[in-house]
This record gives C-alpha cells, structure tokens and sequence, in this order.
C-alpha cells in the first residue's frame, strides 16, 4: 500500500465517518430522551436534501443552494415536532413503547418516501456543492465539497454539545434523559423537550442529506443505507451517550473506507455488520458505552 493510497483511504473515511455522525448524533438525541430508536431518521435525511434541492432548483446557485439549506432545516424541525407529537406522544403512557414506536416511526417513514416520489418524482437529482472545485493534499485529490463536510460536520456537532452542555434547554434536555419523573417534579416540560429532541435530530439527518446529496444523485429511497449505516455506529459506539456514536462514527468511516479497498464497496457492509456483532458479543453496552 503506497502512502498516497493510504492517505485516500484516510480522507474517504474521514468523509463517510462525518455524514455517519450527524446521522449518529441525531439518532442518539431521541433514544437519551425518550428511550426509543426512530426509524424515521433515513426519511428526514432524504427529505433535507429534496427540500434543499427543491429551493435551489427554483433560486439557482449560491444564495439559492443556502435558502435551500435553511428552509430544510427549519422545515425539519417542524416536521419532526410534529412527528413527535403524532407518532410517539399518544403511545407515552403505554407498555411496549419501544416496539410502538418501530411500528409508527417505520410507517411513516413509508408515507413520507412515498409522498416524495408523487411530489418530485423518481428521476435522480443532485444538489449543487457547497464549495465548487476541487484540493489537492499531499498528493491526494479531493472535491472542495467533500473538504467542507470534513470541517463542518465537526462544528456542528461541537455547536450541538455547547448548546446541551451551556444552554438552560439543553441542561433540561439532559436531566429529562437522566430521570423524566424527577424531571416532571421540578416543573420540566417533558413534552416540549420530546418534540425538540426530534426536532434537532431531524435537522442533523436533513442537514447529512444535503452533504451528500452534493456527493450522489438523489433517490426517494436515499436515506435507507446512511440509516442502516447510523444504526451500526450507535450500537457499536454505545447509545446511552451523544459522544460515543460520534467517536464510532468516525472510526465506521474508517473501517469502511478500509473494508471498500481490501474487499469491495458489495462486501464492506457485511464487514461492519460482522465487526458490530462481534462488538455486542464482547461489549454489549457498546465500544464506548458505559
């Protein structure tokens, strides 16, 4: 292996690692604070990218490509709200929330692939980049595109900790994931913080289906393998923690970017599937999991 070979294998999985931890990251949010996985997530992340598309297909590049981005953003987080209060919210007070919400979160995944496809059709479609043209490092090349996802995924994760880390909504987000009855005693609003929750992770899944809807064409069905892909990272790096999944994700990225060199791109996914089962086996709770 050349060191420029190498070094390709390192930025490809320095790329897939940062769209794996945003979707990760949302992932993460609802299951601390409700207790559930939402298999909703791929749908959202292909509904950003068409959202995005959407607007900048009107607007034209540039200007158009950021409204894009900020209408997809604010029309996720309204989205997910009210998913939040029409697939989970009603099932709350029941035994089996957990498998509930499978069942809910997988139909409506179904309603909104199918909405797409009649509203914007099957015809492949690609975003504009974020950044137009292409670096070279150390002997590597690789799009300006791809460059931006590796400098701004990170930032808006970091922006994602300070804001539950420093801010009073986000300290209240956490005590509801600590103890939602102690939280419900103090005055917290449970509900709220529910709906924001999914909130925030639908934007984290709109926003890594813009990256990479720069990187691909576009499909309805788009999110199913970044979705696949999420739910390796958070059972290989722990749920129970946002920074796990993160720092798994990352390290995914890498593997695959090493099992799609050594292997093939047809036998990279059964490569993490056999590392994440042989992960449970030995650390149930997750590599980082506590």
């Amino acid at each position: 292996m050349t060191f420029e070979t190498l070094l390709y294998i390192l930025v490809s999985g320095a790329v897939l690692g940062s769209l794996y931890a945003m979707m990760a990251a949302g992932l993460a949010l609802v299951w601390t604070t409700l207790g559930i996985f939402n298999f909703a997530h791929g749908i959202f992340m292909t509904l950003g990218a068409y959202l995005a598309w959407w607007v900048a297909d009107q607007q034209g590049l540039g200007f158009g490509l950021a409204a894009g981005i900020a209408v997809a953003v604010a029309g996720l987080i309204a989205v997910g709200c009210l998913a939040e209060a029409v697939l989970v919210r009603p099932f709350l007070a029941r035994d089996g929330l957990v498998l509930i919400a499978v069942i809910t979160t997988l139909a409506a995944a179904t309603f909104i692939e199918n909405g797409i496809l009649l509203t914007w059709g099957a015809r492949a479609k690609q975003l504009p980049p974020l950044v137009e043209g292409n670096i070279g490092f150390l002997g590597v090349g690789l799009s300006a595109h791809e460059a931006a996802i590796v400098v701004i995924a990170p930032a808006i994760l970091f922006a994602v900790w300070l804001f539950l880390q420093r801010s009073r909504l986000g300290a209240a987000l956490r005590a509801v994931a600590q103890n939602r009855d102690a939280a419900l005693l103090v005055g917290i609003p449970v509900n709220g913080l529910f709906a924001l929750a999914f909130g925030l992770s639908a934007a984290l899944a709109g926003l890594a289906g813009i990256f990479l809807g720069g990187i691909k064409f576009m499909s309805p069905t788009m999110g199913t393998e970044p979705m696949v892909k999420a739910l390796i990272v958070v059972i290989f790096g722990g749920i129970a923690t946002l920074s796990g999944p993160i720092r798994a994700a990352y390290i995914i990225g890498l593997m695959e970017a090493v099992a799609v060199f050594a292997f093939g791109i047809y036998w990279a996914q059964a490569v993490l599937f056999c590392v994440m089962i042989a992960v449970l086996m030995l650390r149930p709770t997750g590599l980082f999991g506590r």
